[in-house]
């Protein structure tokens, strides 16, 4: 009898480079840098060898941009999922008003659909920003699912390095001052989910982290293992997936494009720690990562996922102000 394999749901935040200098505090990212151009054929050349169709999360703003319009339509073309990822990429979408909310998923929205033909149905927020407004309005808007939650205990690490070499006015570091989320995150769930927000339901897959330890392996912080060993970065996965098959959790994993990127493609962005590799063997130990993954586990876009979160009578079903409402309580304890 053939062994029938999990689930893996597989996305990728196309954050460009402007994106992350702007969220570093770096000047000329209001000229809108891109590496599209380069990393979209890298990935999509990877993702054609081995046969799988994932989850894009595209930013509004790159979506209105012409010179990136080739690019983007390059991945629906391929017939993967195109997701919002919101048209500013600012990570303290959470401080938002209702009306911001509303116009960053709808001109994020029109933008994606206006290139590519395809009208998303899953949303990430930047750096996993997420709020009751934020899937109140995604509801208002259709969306099938939210994908934003990062259930882990290290946001606060990954905020001290990111702004560690930063030249950021006092507003500035209080816009990012909840960037990737608290430590009180780490209590949040890992299985799916559904939203109840009143007038429709909405699924949340959050990003898989480690069962028990709620340690992240999405594959940045592999590449940063990776630097000490790829053995060890390896193994790390091998022993993240195991607890996931043992805790019956159908993970859902996530890429970045600097994933597939190095220094010598991208020098501006050398402040992040996995950019001292080059390009070519980046890009190498990513398609290892992966084919670790594709020998476990069945790899689908986030939609189809969702699917079958819904239709599963044993998915628990949450408010999203009472859930959030006790998050804040584990916060102030």
């Amino acid at each position: 009898m053939s062994h029938v394999k999990s689930v893996c749901s597989l996305s990728l935040d196309l954050d460009n480079q402007w994106s992350y200098m702007k969220t570093h505090g770096d000047e000329g990212w209001a000229l809108f840098p891109s590496y599209l151009d380069l990393v979209v054929p890298r990935f999509l050349e990877i993702f054609d060898e081995l046969g799988w169709k994932i989850t894009v999360f595209v930013v509004g703003q790159d979506a209105a941009l012409e010179k990136n319009f080739r690019a983007l339509k390059m991945i629906a073309d391929a017939g993967h999922e195109i997701g919002n990822h919101s048209f500013n990429h600012e990570p303290w979408l959470h401080l938002y008003s209702r009306q911001q909310i509303e116009d960053e998923i709808s001109r994020t929205q029109k933008a994606i659909e206006s290139v590519t033909g395809q009208r998303p149905r899953g949303f990430r927020g930047p750096g996993y920003s997420i709020s009751p407004e934020v899937l109140e309005a995604l509801s208002d808007h259709g969306y099938a699912y939210d994908a934003s939650i990062l259930p882990t205990y290290l946001g606060p690490l990954a905020r001290a390095y990111y702004l560690l070499k930063s030249d950021l006015s006092s507003t500035e570091l209080r816009e990012r001052s909840k960037l990737f989320g608290r430590f009180s995150d780490g209590f949040r769930s890992v299985a799916p989910h559904v939203w109840d927000t009143g007038d429709a339901t909405l699924v949340e897959i959050p990003v898989t982290t480690m069962p028990l330890f709620k340690v992240p392996f999405h594959f940045s912080y592999l590449h940063y293992i990776g630097l000490v060993s790829p053995r060890l970065a390896e193994t790390y996965l091998r022993a993240a997936l195991t607890l996931c098959r043992i805790s019956r959790i159908e993970p859902s994993l996530l890429l970045h494009p600097l994933d597939f990127l190095g220094h010598d493609d991208v020098p501006e962005l050398d402040f992040f720690p996995a950019m001292k590799c080059g390009g070519t063997s980046k890009a190498a130990m990513t398609r290892r990562f992966l084919d670790v993954i594709g020998t476990q586990f069945t790899v689908t876009p986030l939609i189809s996922f969702e699917r079958k979160v819904r239709n599963n009578k044993k998915t628990r079903v949450r408010r999203p102000a009472e859930y959030f409402r006790s998050s804040e309580n584990l916060r102030a304890k």
